[in-house]
């Protein structure tokens, strides 16, 4: 098969199981945790290593920014052999109980965002798939650690939830959209998790989400010392743990 027009990955290039940080800079963060890590290709937004798991070959792929090159990504790894895309990225919280530093495993998104809309109509659920949500949970667990598990709401307009009073439309309403979603008790917002569950559920995907707070309620900025990379090394280690246990599951299946 032909090299893919945007992650530059052809067939062969990436294993079925993939990491999807959004930053490019946080894939080799990622590939550092694999055995025999290497750089496959760099173009855009799109940055993939591959390596093994396992003696399994795995890989992680960035994704960008926000649904539309998320949607782009899975399409493409979809069509070169990808089927188990687990999103490994950053959040703001949206309940006070949240602190940065959390993990939050997604089991389902709110579609606040368009890319979704363009594959299916909103009344189609945005869910990550079964199997990546329990192993998210397992790995977590296994770590010692502890991680939120609900629903998370991805958007595309960052600043509007971050400075809500500069945004014309919050003027309208009266208020931001993020104090409505939650009270509906949604835990965090993200910007790619929707467009993820629905694309990989219409591909026949499994998909899931685990994701580390940057920025607790109230604060209007993220402060980059929370998205340093040590602060990423116990989100990253759960979604590297997730993988090894969906791989031992899949051995004794097949």
């Amino acid at each position: 098969m032909q090299q893919q027009y945007h992650i530059h990955c052809k067939q062969g290039d990436v294993g079925r199981y993939v990491l999807l940080p959004g930053d490019p800079g946080r894939c080799e963060l990622i590939a550092a945790h694999f055995a025999e890590a290497r750089l496959i290709s760099r173009n855009r937004e799109y940055t993939t290593y591959s390596g093994f798991l396992d003696g399994v070959p795995v890989s992680v792929t960035s994704t960008g920014i926000g649904g539309p090159s998320t949607a782009i990504a899975v399409e493409e790894l979809a069509a070169i052999g990808a089927d188990t895309l687990i999103r490994v990225g950053t959040s703001g919280a949206m309940q006070n109980y949240l602190h940065n530093g959390d993990l939050i495993i997604a089991q389902a998104a709110v579609r606040d965002e368009g890319t979704s809309s363009q594959y299916v109509p909103l009344s189609y659920p945005a869910v990550a798939h079964l199997d990546a949500v329990l192993a998210l949970q397992r790995s977590v667990r296994d770590l010692g650690a502890r991680a939120y598990t609900g629903i998370v709401r991805s958007a595309d307009a960052l600043y509007a939830d971050l400075a809500p009073n500069t945004i014309p439309l919050a003027m309208l309403t009266g208020g931001s959209a993020a104090r409505m979603w939650s009270e509906a008790r949604v835990l965090a917002a993200d910007m790619e998790s929707a467009t993820l569950f629905v694309v990989g559920s219409i591909r026949g995907l499994r998909t899931g989400t685990i994701l580390v707070v940057v920025n607790a309620v109230g604060e209007g900025a993220i402060q980059e010392t929370n998205a340093t990379a040590s602060a990423l090394d116990g989100v990253i280690h759960a979604a590297v743990g997730a993988l090894r246990v969906l791989i031992a599951q899949d051995a004794k299946t097949a």
